[in-house]
């Protein structure tokens, strides 16, 4: 169960669909879907051998999902995909053809899995939950309401923080399994556990981090730009606003006071407000077109394919100021042999080693001074790339997250 259309963008639910059809499991998907476009993508499923369970899951009603959580004291993000006739047809496939296990993810899709166990008698023939809380969300909330540049961010964050902590804590202890990203997470939902009562004992919780597809995301042939910096991601979500808008205003005036010549592209889906103007705020702050600096951010909004970015970009920056779970992004970057300049918020749930499969740096003085120093070596770029892609080949393929996966579904499954 997959709270939201799982797109490329949506990595995690992609690949674990593709690469457990691949691997000769017989899946059934249950979904939504928002506009045509993710509907198209969601029926694609079926060319894959992918049974389809798929509703309409419209804004205006997650909304209304949202309003109906208030005065429940559940997390909006709990109610925020909820449809009531999918979760009626997942229940009657449940009851019809028993599975072996039920996979459901995020804190979106904890309540289908919920009403699942509530609606199935406890029996032999119950299928096993597998929740996939995918990252601590009441981690996010706490590190956004004090870090975040947004007030309105700052005050959402704080408002759903209590929420989202009963709600994990207590969801801990409803599933016959959970699965996080990455370690740090794991170990933030557990110190949510002993606020249970001792009798709600939590379920086992082990790591399966997301991967990367390293077919699709591979090192360019050509060459790279000379002094193109690149960050990517999901620009409407507050996390990344925040560490661009934070990248553009405090670190670049510092990289072009030595290389004035250095771009930077914002490439990702559905740029806010606030990263929009990023790019006619530089221009106008010196002189409009024509100036020397005109045209030295550039924001392209959503793009069908991010690999020619990555691949012509000199460098990759993960600026990220607050967050939790795997980057995607970094993990696209190494696999695209693109060198990558990150901030240890960035990397906290990657196995990764500064100074020889990317660098780590934290201040705004000094991720400058190392851009600045990557753009004018070659040699280290180089070096940096090929230790880079090493890295996910041998740490994030896809099939060996899978495999990791589905014995934890052997493990769980009632024998």
């Amino acid at each position: 169960m997959v709270p939201y259309a799982p797109t490329r963008i949506r990595t995690r639910p992609y690949h674990f669909i593709r690469a457990l059809a691949t691997a000769g499991h017989r899946l059934t998907v249950a979904t939504v879907w928002n506009d045509a476009e993710e509907r198209d993508t969601v029926q694609e499923l079926e060319t894959i051998g992918v049974r389809v369970l798929a509703e309409r899951v419209h804004r205006a009603r997650s909304a209304w999902n949202c309003l109906q959580a208030l005065p429940t004291g559940d997390p909006l993000q709990s109610r925020y995909s909820w449809s009531p006739r999918l979760a009626r047809r997942l229940a009657q496939i449940v009851r019809e053809e028993p599975p072996d296990i039920v996979h459901v993810e995020h804190l979106r899709g904890a309540r289908y899995g919920l009403a699942l166990r509530a609606s199935t008698e406890p029996n032999a023939n119950r299928p096993a939950i597998v929740w996939d809380s995918v990252d601590c969300i009441s981690g996010l909330f706490r590190r956004a309401a004090r870090e975040s540049r947004t007030l309105a961010v700052r005050i959402a964050a704080t408002a759903e923080l209590r929420r989202t902590e009963r709600f994990e804590g207590w969801a801990l202890s409803q599933f016959d399994h959970v699965v996080v990203t990455s370690a740090v997470d794991r170990e933030e939902l557990l110190q949510l556990a002993p606020r249970m009562p001792p009798v709600a004992r939590p379920a086992p919780v082990d790591v399966v981090p997301n991967g990367v597809d390293l077919d699709y995301f591979s090192p360019p042939s050509d060459a790279r730009d000379s002094m193109t910096l690149v960050i990517t991601g999901k620009m409407s979500y507050h996390a990344n606003e925040a560490a661009v808008v934070g990248f553009v205003d405090e670190i670049m005036p510092l990289v072009w006071t030595d290389v004035p010549s250095a771009t930077l592209l914002i490439v990702g889906k559905d740029p806010s407000p606030a990263v929009l103007q990023l790019a006619e705020r530089r221009a106008s702050a010196s002189g409009g077109n024509g100036s020397e600096s005109a045209g030295r951010v550039r924001v392209t909004g959503t793009v069908p394919d991010l690999r020619p970015f990555l691949r012509r970009a000199t460098l990759a920056v993960a600026p990220i100021q607050y967050g939790v779970g795997v980057q995607n992004k970094v993990l696209e970057a190494l696999a695209c042999g693109t060198p990558v300049v990150a901030t240890p918020q960035a990397i906290s749930a990657l196995e990764v080693r500064s100074g020889d499969e990317l660098i780590v740096t934290s201040s705004s003085q000094d991720l400058a001074r190392t851009i600045v120093s990557l753009l004018r070596d070659p040699q280290r770029r180089a070096r940096l790339a090929q230790a880079g892609r090493e890295f996910v080949q041998r740490c994030h393929d896809w099939h060996a997250v899978a495999s990791r996966l589905t014995s934890i579904y052997r493990d769980t499954r009632p024998h």
